[in-house]
């Protein structure tokens, strides 16, 4: 009997943001870097944009959630 050998494919887990302790959306690793996808309403206005870093990501979720008064 043979076993047909399959390589899996080498992908990068999401990465959680949190803010705060919050969850905010996941960070994705595509070609141009790490795409947001959003989980909290607060962080829909950056939803699907891509960052070259984590931390970037995390400033521009910070920065969404503050309202202007």
């Amino acid at each position: 009997m043979q076993h047909a050998h399959f390589e899996k494919t080498q992908t990068a887990k999401p990465i959680a943001l949190d803010i705060d302790g919050e969850p905010k959306g996941v960070l994705v690793l595509v070609a141009e870097g790490y795409r947001f996808i959003a989980v909290k309403l607060d962080a829909f206005g950056v939803d699907g944009q891509v960052f070259d870093s984590v931390e970037a990501a995390e400033r521009a979720v910070r920065n969404s959630g503050q309202i202007a008064a």
